[in-house]
Parts: C-alpha cells; structure tokens; sequence
C-alpha cells in the first residue's frame, strides 16, 4: 500500500514536471515580450535568447520520439498551405475585389495590424540586416517550436484531460481541436488565419500522433512568411 502511494506520488510529480516544461518557454517568452522597450527588434532579441534558454533548460522533446522521415513531407506541405491561406487574402489579387479585401480587413485584422506606420522596426533599413536575420531566425525556429509545445504539446494534452503523459493525439476529439484552435487565433492579429493554422497543425499532430510533425509544419509556415515579408516588404506580416 505504501509503495502504491509513493508510485503516485512519484507519477505526479512526473506528470507536473512534464506540464511545466511544455509551458514554462512560452511564458518566458511573453514576459519578455511585456518588457516596456521602445526598441522592438532589439527586444525581440531578447526573446529570442530568453526562449532559446527556456527551451534549453525545460527540453520538452525529451517526451517525444523525433520527427519520423514519413511525415517530413505531408509537415512541409501543410506549412506551406498554411503560409498561402495566411498572405492571399492582403495580396494584390485580394485587392483586385476592393469589397472583400475591405470586409476581410475589417473583420480578421485587427487594427495594429492594418498598416505600419513610419516603416516597421524589423525592417533592414530601420534595425540593420542583424536584427532582420534575427527576427527571421527567431520566428521560424525559436517561437513556432515554443508555441507548439506549449498549444498542441501542452493545451491539448490539457483538455483531454486525465494522465496528461498518457494522452494519445489521435484519441483528442474536434471539441478539442476547435478550443485550441480558437484560442490560438485570438493570440494573433490576424485571428481568423491565427484560428485555421491552429487547426491545420492541430489536425496534423492528431492523425499523425506526432507532435514534431507540427512543429516542421509550424516552422515552414514562419520561415516561408519571414523570406516573403524580407523580399516583398510586407512588414505588415511581421
């Protein structure tokens, strides 16, 4: 009997290490982000080292197995499907039907997102090539790692529910796909593409069963973006 508790005991705090380790890097990362600094890309910097260093220590992937070859190509394609539905509806073609591109504004944007006024801080001219190279870095391969431990890797394990170690993806339900999702999208601007990413990658790490096939899914996405906001100057993106 006292070895029984003890075992518990000892699961537990297994299970609580396991949920402060997926949630830890995120949060470090949004207190970085509240940091009251009139330079935003040097700040953004910062998050980037202070989410390398989160991720260094809490190391979250020490409960997944690594990404398998098999799903490489579906976790790029679905990054890249994701990176189109995100800049189509703001690109000229969109424009092209004023009445739509105007709803779409009004309605999925949120307003520090419409325009950037007096060029963007993350822009080569304003912050030089260094912190440009950074924000693209930082975007692709810090952040979408980090949020993908902590919305799919931790909230929907969360939700299921019970052991949160012996959380099987494929057994998550849409109910909990669709709460994820819409509180994913609500932390971006651009909410309504924010809400269909996280189902994409949320779906993806459901019928796959592995988390690091939405975290390659996650990464393309942002790449793709950073390489089209540094080519187009769509800094609106960023």
């Amino acid at each position: 009997m006292i070895a029984d508790m003890e075992l518990f005991a000892e699961l537990k705090k297994e299970e609580q290490d396991a949920l402060w380790r997926h949630a830890a890097p995120f949060l470090v990362w949004v207190l970085v982000m509240c940091l009251p600094m009139q330079n935003l890309a040097l700040r953004y910097a910062l998050q980037v080292l202070a989410g390398v260093a989160a991720l260094l220590v809490a190391r979250p992937w020490r409960y997944y197995s690594g990404l398998s070859v098999r799903w490489l190509p579906v976790s790029v394609l679905v990054g890249a499907g994701v990176f189109a539905f995100w800049v189509i509806p703001e690109s000229a073609l969109m424009k092209r039907v004023p009445w739509l591109y105007d709803l779409y504004m009004s309605v999925a944007v949120r307003g520090a997102a419409v325009s950037v006024a007096g060029g963007s801080p993350y822009a080569p001219e304003q912050c030089g090539w260094v912190l440009s190279g950074v924000r693209l870095a930082g975007s692709a391969f810090v952040i979408a790692v980090i949020e993908e431990f902590f919305w799919r890797g931790f909230l929907m394990r969360w939700l299921r529910g019970h052991s949160f170690l012996g959380v099987i993806p494929r057994g998550m339900g849409w109910g909990i796909l669709l709460t994820s999702s819409v509180l994913f999208g609500l932390e971006h601007s651009r909410w309504l593409m924010g809400v269909l990413a996280g189902l994409a990658y949320g779906l993806l790490y459901i019928r796959t069963g592995d988390l690091w096939a939405a975290v390659t899914a996650h990464i393309t996405t942002n790449y793709l973006l950073g390489l089209y906001v540094l080519a187009t100057g769509a800094y609106i993106f960023w």
